[in-house]
């Protein structure tokens, strides 16, 4: 401890007076205490009523130091927002003049804190003593409400559950990348994977709901609130509930086939009441094979006028392209009050095999399809056989069978997709390990999604692609130079951060 003393302006003796101490006798210069600075230090203390030990409370969880009575914040280590909330942790500072404060230095996992003060106060006749010490803060870790909550089981204030009756979940991959591009699931508790779907916990109701107005500005659903009381102060009138969301997504899938109430063709330009689920984001897209003719679905549609798929992208099977030939645009079929057509499709007269049949003495089946633009002799292209298939569907069972086509195509099939796979030079991130676990799912249903990805740039666009450096780099032309594929261009630098060890230099 550092003490020094200051004669005060008014002081009226001569600096050349020389007094002998009224304490030891020992010769020093005249001041109103008539002490010398060791009798001063030995009498007086100005620092007697500060704290010379305290604690700080911080949360392991969040890194974030308690100000109280109960307010958490960031602070860095030795930063000027931890020397504040070090300094107001001192009771008795107000007696004294503050002139300095700083931190001395300590091991940084001692968990202690060291601050230098050097403060002023007036003593016996006036004089000003000066003195410096140092206050030792001991760290001790306290969970925070906020980490608490998480940490605990069960311990949360809202639920949002999301449903989606269907026989993949492709849908639930594209929610999972859309919630980690806009980073929705800040708030969130935990995510408990469900037989068909996830529960999101949360701790206030407020949370929840921007989880629910997030997941139906991105796809068609259905929300349904409920409220369970859970305790209630009679005193003070404060009601305790849980809040639940139910979430319920559309029931159909990119590539699935649906068979449309005719009710609804008509609303929809006069649609085929057999079209193609073309993609699903906060709308349906729906694609006419006849014509190309296209339309929007919304979510208020959908649900007043409900329609299930008649086949599944599980269901497909593989065909031979023999011949075809491209419609020219006096042999397509418009008419008065047609919807919009769609400019990225050609109409084409294709005439097929089963490439479990190729070889045999079978007749070609004809069908027309929208893939005229990609298709070509010797193809390999995906489909449902619909005059095979057991369909039961009440809209379909009203439909005229000589408008039923017998085959309806949905996309090309590029070859082997173990070859397509290992090619595969670009990954997505997760939200956590069990996420796919939960849904039940296979790999062929998130290998599915990922060549949804590659083959459509318009589905891609919501989606964060990264590099994977893990992979060795292999050229696509050699498998099939028609593959499609994500370009450089459209990825993103995976960012990893390691702490890296400084040598001294």
């Amino acid at each position: 401890m550092k003490m020094e003393y200051f004669a005060p302006e008014n002081a009226s003796l001569s600096n050349n007076t020389r007094i002998l101490c009224c304490q030891c006798a020992v010769p020093i210069e005249a001041n109103p205490s008539n002490m010398c600075v060791a009798c001063l230090r030995a009498h007086v203390d100005i620092t007697d009523g500060i704290p010379k030990q305290a604690t700080l409370f911080f949360c392991r969880g969040c890194e974030r130091y308690l100000q109280p009575p109960s307010e958490w914040v960031v602070c860095a280590l030795e930063s000027r927002e931890l020397l504040a909330l070090c300094l107001k942790r001192l009771k008795g500072l107000s007696r004294v003049k503050l002139i300095d404060a700083g931190f001395a230095w300590t091991e940084p996992h001692s968990k202690r804190i060291k601050v230098k003060l050097t403060v002023q106060g007036e003593v016996i006749g006036g004089a000003v003593l000066q003195q410096t010490f140092i206050v030792e803060f001991t760290i001790q870790h306290q969970m925070c409400d906020a980490c608490h909550r998480s940490e605990a089981q069960d311990y949360w204030r809202a639920l949002v559950q999301v449903r989606q009756r269907a026989n993949n979940r492709k849908t639930f991959y594209y929610l999972e990348q859309l919630i980690l591009k806009h980073k929705a699931h800040e708030n969130t508790l935990g995510i408990k994977p469900k037989h068909d779907g996830l529960d999101f916990f949360y701790s206030t109701e407020n949370h929840a709901r921007k989880m629910v107005d997030f997941i139906q500005s991105v796809l068609p659903i259905k929300c349904q609130h409920s409220k369970k009381l859970i305790s209630h102060d009679i005193h003070s009138n404060i009601y305790n509930y849980k809040f639940t969301f139910s979430v319920e997504i559309v029931p159909l899938s990119k590539d699935s086939v649906v068979c449309l109430p005719k009710k609804l063709t008509q609303q929809l330009g006069s649609i085929s009441p057999i079209c193609l689920v073309h993609r699903v984001t906060s709308t349906i897209h729906l694609i006419d094979a006849n014509n190309g003719q296209v339309c929007d679905v919304s979510s208020t549609v959908y649900w007043r006028n409900p329609f299930s798929p008649i086949c599944n992208p599980k269901q497909l099977v593989e065909y031979i392209v023999m011949d075809i030939d491209i419609l020219k645009e006096h042999e397509k079929k418009s008419f008065p009050g047609q919807g919009m057509v769609s400019n990225k499709h050609v109409i084409a007269d294709v005439w097929i095999v089963k490439a479990s049949e190729l070889g045999m003495d079978i007749s070609p089946v004809h069908t027309r399809t929208h893939l005229g633009h990609i298709l070509k002799p010797g193809d390999t292209v995906l489909g449902y056989n619909l005059s095979e298939s057991n369909v039961n569907d009440t809209n379909f069972d009203k439909l005229d069978r000589s408008n039923i086509p017998d085959v309806f195509l949905v996309k090309k099939f590029y070859g082997e997709k173990s070859a397509r796979r290992r090619a595969r030079a670009w990954k997505l991130k997760h939200m956590a390990e069990d996420f796919h676990e939960g849904l039940s799912s296979t790999n062929d249903d998130y290998n599915d999604f990922l060549d949804d990805l590659e083959e459509d740039p318009a589905f891609r666009q919501n989606v964060n692609i990264f590099k994977d450096t893990s992979r060795i780099a292999v050229d696509t032309d050699e498998i099939d130079p028609s593959l499609p594929r994500i370009t450089l261009a459209e990825m993103l630098d995976d960012l990893t951060i390691e702490d890296v060890e400084m040598s001294d230099v």
